[in-house]
């Protein structure tokens, strides 16, 4: 009975690793790397970056996607300087591009530690359970493509929830990662075109308006794709009330 209790103890502990490996990575990230990631410190070091990249293109895209991925993988500080880095440095396109491969691939280790963690025994019980719960889960299976783009195109939801939530109720891998690559597209392309328009900004001793994603000409083609993420679920809705 110990042996067995000990190897059920091995096992949750190797389940919760990469989770506690992560939580610990960004604890450690926020106190540390926070005057790192920053945009006086991309202002500080703009010609360094921009004297390698001239020099290693390649090189400094590689090394750049590398460094977004492990930002999101690990929820670091600095996503959005990440953001604004990638437009500044590669224009944007290939910026933006650039920006969602990183944001997409670290968004998957989060979700790949999460599921490994706790997702796959939780969406098990969800599935085997009975009454209200069960028909969550029903309802979040029926509607899980229109639930994806609908929480990564609505700018409210924090990135890091976006990329709990699935894992938990058993999203698969590939439904996630297509939905968040081609979901977080408007977010990126706006806020690579502020880093693409740095230079100037620079110049001038001023700090970019991040806010420029709440003003109307943008939010509102946003939340126009929202409607129409969340439309299937709308008529499935309707059609189950008229018992069509």
């Amino acid at each position: 009975m110990t042996d067995m209790t000990q190897h059920s103890d091995t096992q949750s502990w190797k389940r919760y690793a990469p989770m506690a490996a992560i939580a610990a990575i960004a604890i450690l990230g926020a106190v540390t790397l926070k005057d790192y990631l920053s945009f006086d410190a991309l202002a500080a070091n703009r010609e360094v970056l921009t004297a390698f990249r001239d020099a290693n293109f390649l090189l400094t895209a590689l090394a750049f996607v590398a460094a977004y991925i492990v930002i999101v993988g690990f929820s670091l500080p600095g996503a959005t300087i990440a953001t604004l880095t990638g437009g500044f440095l590669f224009g944007v396109f290939p910026g933006a591009l650039f920006n969602v491969m990183g944001a997409t691939l670290g968004a998957t280790v989060i979700f790949l530690a999460a599921r490994y963690g706790l997702g796959e025994r939780l969406a098990a019980r969800m599935e085997a359970s009975d009454g209200a719960v069960r028909r969550i889960k029903d309802g979040i299976d029926e509607n899980q493509w229109s639930m994806l783009f609908l929480i990564r195109l609505v700018p409210a939801v924090p990135f890091f929830v976006a990329n709990l939530v699935p894992a938990l109720v058993g999203v698969p891998l590939y439904r996630f990662f297509v939905s968040t690559f081609a979901g977080i597209i408007p977010g990126a392309i706006v806020y690579t075109s502020v880093g693409a328009g740095l230079g100037e900004v620079f110049e001038r001793g001023e700090t970019p308006d991040l806010g420029i994603i709440f003003e109307p000409h943008i939010l509102l083609p946003i939340l126009g794709l929202c409607l129409l993420a969340a439309f299937p679920m709308v008529l499935k809705a309707v059609r189950g009330r008229k018992g069509l």
